[in-house]
């Protein structure tokens, strides 16, 4: 999509003559098509009817952002029981759940969405049914966008000239995702098996201890770590998916985030792959 929305030769008449979809092809017909430089500049850097480059800009910068934000961690020093001498390391990252608080909070947004639609369409005098949300069809693309109620306040404002319209939506919205993000990263390493309990006993079971620290011990220190990487790494996503929706990324800043994190994860494994020589495939 963000390739796409980069250099679509796609063309579409916005009423003031023909564009390209594309905000870098579309750049270079504005400075090749018009005389005057400077307006072709701020016309491809400001349109509003397509993907414009402060829209690419954002988007790269998100993504150089969530990659810098993936190299923060505490490795906990390990040493192997069997084997005397050998110690290795327990990387605990700050995003330690990874991109589930997103998926998650995505997941749960589009249930309410949803409902809300339904509800709404039925019962559309009902005050409760109004409270909940109000959805307006927006004629261009024919999808329904809330309006009014608390899904419209769930909702992320779609640019900074949004936030200062409605400052109160944009409040809401950053304090709803931010704690969302960081009560379901804490409830994912509870139903997971990522817990401190559980790395704990999977650190036993693999006959690996923590120098200077007893078996039952392990827990305890462990707490130190998870539950807040979990919690500061889910609201971390979280403000980066804000970011991401302020600054008029390309998509959104969910669909961002989940690129770059899978992205980085399938660096992560080949790389440790060709590390330890293991064959790429197979």
């Amino acid at each position: 999509n963000i390739i796409w929305k980069a250099f679509s030769p796609t063309t579409m008449n916005t009423g003031r003559g023909t564009e390209f979809e594309g905000a870098i092809v579309a750049s270079f017909h504005f400075l090749v098509s018009k005389s005057d430089k400077f307006s072709a500049l701020k016309e491809a850097f400001y349109r509003q009817s397509a993907p414009n480059l402060t829209n690419l800009f954002a988007t790269v910068l998100v993504f150089f952002i969530v990659i810098y934000f993936q190299g923060f961690r505490v490795d906990l020093t390990v040493k192997y029981q069997k084997i005397r001498g050998q110690t290795g390391s327990y990387p605990i990252k700050l995003f330690y759940t990874s991109n589930m608080p997103i998926i998650l909070h995505s997941t749960l947004i589009s249930n309410l969405y949803f409902f809300s639609q339904l509800l709404y369409r039925r019962w559309k005098s009902s005050m409760i049914i109004n409270f909940f949300g109000q959805w307006q069809e927006v004629e261009m693309t024919g999808t329904s966008v809330p309006v009014g109620g608390l899904m419209y306040y769930v909702s992320p404002p779609n640019s900074f000239l949004e936030v200062w319209e409605d400052p109160i939506h944009a409040l809401f919205y950053i304090l709803f995702m931010l704690t969302s993000c960081a009560l379901l990263s804490k409830l994912w390493i509870d139903v997971s098996g990522t817990s401190s309990k559980d790395v704990a006993k999977q650190l036993r079971d693999q006959q690996m201890m923590i120098p200077g620290y007893r078996d039952t011990d392990l827990p305890r220190l462990l707490n130190r770590y998870i539950p807040t990487a979990a919690m500061t790494g889910g609201m971390c996503i979280g403000a980066l998916t804000i970011l991401a929706d302020f600054l008029g990324a390309i998509g959104s800043g969910t669909g961002i985030l989940l690129a770059v994190t899978i992205i980085y994860q399938l660096f992560e494994t080949v790389y440790k792959e060709r590390e330890q020589g293991a064959p790429m495939f197979g």
